[in-house]
């Protein structure tokens, strides 16, 4: 999800300074970006208030307590600086964000204009009890960090009067990621990741917050992952967008007559259209379930 913006502790926890110290500087911020209306004029505070997109007893935390979820958000703050090195860029300020008072709140995570990941610890519960080996929040981080490059390059190049454009291809930055940076070389490998994409979706297609159908979301991950073929040349985050909106577009529409991407490569072209089918049945929801966690 972004935000200036923007898809998702208390105890003793306070005396081992888990919990991020406030801080009395102001800045301001957007709203999330699913929700795609101007930014609003709220100040955003460290552990008092976190900001408008929060509920209001929601902290931010520097890591999680908690069983097997402490290793892995170890691994998470790792992969914010690691997702940033592999696009050659500075890693944003990350943040984890819990609400004792009402938990659920924080089912979310949202990426600010600012130059910040704010991760909740609901969608990180949620997504780690999917898969303890934190690869779907690797994959939610992945998209967080693509609405970064978003910010930073002026994407996405295609605008809807929804947020689906955007979403749509930070769900297809985070496939391309697994694949070329995380080292998912295989679909069974990030499966419960494209599972997860599934699950997260959301069919109102008139709202400006739309995010895409759960089955254009999979199939948005599955095409960044398609691009990220070690058979093709790094993209940079300007020819993913170019690339990514050729061959979405294409899916969506059956055509391919918008004008060629940037760096526009006949090999890894020829590929992508061998699996443009596949892709157009992803989207559409023909694709059965084990159809499609038996892709190659």
């Amino acid at each position: 999800m972004k935000s200036t913006k923007k898809i998702g502790f208390a105890f003793a926890t306070l005396a081992l300074g888990m919990l991020f110290s406030c801080s009395n500087e102001e800045t301001q911020i957007a709203t999330p970006e699913n929700l795609a209306v101007e930014q609003p004029s709220a100040l955003n505070k460290e552990c008092g208030f976190v900001d408008n997109n929060w509920a209001s007893a929601a902290s931010l935390y520097t890591t999680l307590p908690n069983s097997g979820s402490t290793t892995g958000s170890s691994l998470i703050t790792t992969q914010n600086s690691t997702i940033a090195s592999f696009w050659g860029r500075s890693a944003p300020t990350f943040r984890f964000v819990r609400d004792l008072t009402t938990p659920s709140s924080t089912f979310n995570a949202i990426s600010y204009s600012t130059g910040k990941i704010y991760f909740g610890e609901a969608i990180f519960k949620w997504a780690y009890n999917r898969d303890s080996s934190n690869l779907i929040n690797v994959m939610i981080l992945a998209h967080e960090y693509g609405h970064q490059l978003q910010y930073a390059f002026g994407l996405p190049s295609v605008s809807e009067s929804t947020a689906r454009p955007n979403e749509l291809e930070a769900d297809g930055f985070s496939g391309y990621y697994l694949r070329r940076g995380y080292g998912k070389s295989t679909f069974a490998s990030i499966a419960t990741a494209y599972d997860a994409a599934f699950a997260i979706g959301d069919n109102n297609v008139n709202s400006p917050g739309h995010h895409g159908t759960p089955a254009q979301r999979r199939s948005a991950v599955r095409l960044g992952f398609l691009l990220a073929d070690p058979g093709n040349a790094k993209l940079s985050a300007s020819s993913f967008d170019s690339n990514f909106f050729y061959y979405y577009a294409g899916v969506l529409n059956g055509t391919y007559r918008q004008a060629k991407p940037q760096d526009f490569d006949l090999k890894m072209d020829t590929m992508i259209k061998l699996h443009a089918e596949e892709l157009r049945r992803i989207a559409s929801g023909e694709m059965s379930d084990q159809e499609y966690l038996n892709l190659q």
